[in-house]
């Protein structure tokens, strides 16, 4: 079955809620997933890098990941993260994590490295030969510092057997619609921009995986099913209902914005694992002032 069927619509990719001793709040993520399912998002993403992946270690990130696929016990599908710039260290993920529990892996292209096209494709072709499901491309070359370009996720696409979508956020509306355009019938085409959905669904995606679905899962969920069945009058209602909110998500950084507001919602604490730092005090005002204009 094409995962242009089962991940249609609004994924939600998870933020990992810290008790202020820096630990895993299991209790939190409990109440995280119970609102988001609320809201009516169509799937969740358990370990994608909103979950602040980088600062978890292997065993916690296995037991995030168990945690997620317990608590929904088939209830929607679970999209696993699995994405690093060590090509042998992700091969032996996909054989310690609980991949086998997941509809399919999403991996982000390579960070730091800066690979030629020739090795992201090289990259993912070693994953998607040994992971148990379907592989998802993660393109967001604002964190990796290298763009999968259009021909490359195209040639993935056609040759590479097991590689069955990709999130795209790049930004690039051209690249997207390349993609669109060119790719093979049945591939996934996401889109990892909150911001950009309603016009990225009009010209042909057939959905997102979010990071504004944890705080605002009714109303962007709606916005993006809206889009997806034609209703652009509400789906435009929604999406610039929340356009401010979108801006203050991502004005610091990517997970402070979205914990200061579930932090607003009393869902999770707002703990964040250096790097990372809660945003400033002003921005928090701003999101407090948001909050309350909707």
């Amino acid at each position: 079955m094409s995962l242009t069927n089962v991940l249609r619509g609004t994924g939600v990719a998870l933020v990992t809620p810290f008790q202020q001793d820096g630990s895993v709040d299991y209790a939190a993520l409990d109440k995280l997933i119970d609102f988001v399912l609320a809201g009516g998002v169509e799937y969740l993403v358990t370990l994608g890098t909103t979950g602040e992946t980088p600062t978890l270690d292997k065993a916690e990130k296995k037991a995030v990941a168990n945690f997620t696929f317990d608590k929904v016990a088939g209830k929607v599908p679970v999209v696993i993260g699995i994405g690093g710039n060590n090509t042998k260290e992700l091969l032996h993920d996909l054989d310690n994590f609980p991949v086998e529990r997941a509809v399919a892996v999403l991996s982000a292209s390579p960070y730091y490295n800066k690979p030629s096209q020739e090795g992201l494709f090289e990259h993912y072709k070693a994953l998607a030969a040994a992971s148990a499901k379907p592989l998802i491309l993660y393109n967001v070359p604002g964190r990796t510092g290298r763009n999968l370009n259009a021909s490359t996720t195209i040639r993935l696409a056609k040759e590479v057997p097991n590689i069955a979508g990709i999130k795209e956020a790049s930004g690039d509306m051209t690249q997207c619609m390349q993609i669109l355009r060119d790719k093979p019938e049945g591939f996934l085409v996401v889109s990892g921009d909150d911001n950009l959905v309603l016009p990225q669904i009009a010209c042909g995606m057939d959905g997102v995986i979010s990071v504004a679905a944890n705080c605002f899962p009714k109303d962007f969920s709606n916005m993006t099913r809206a889009a997806l069945a034609g209703d652009y009058a509400t789906a435009r209602s929604l999406h610039y209902k929340l356009l401010q909110g979108y801006d203050l998500l991502f004005a610091e950084n990517n997970p402070a914005g979205v914990k200061a507001f579930l932090a607003e919602l009393n869902i999770i604490q707002n703990v964040l694992r250096l790097p990372c730092t809660p945003l400033s005090a002003g921005l928090h005002q701003q999101v407090k002032t948001y909050l309350q204009s909707l």
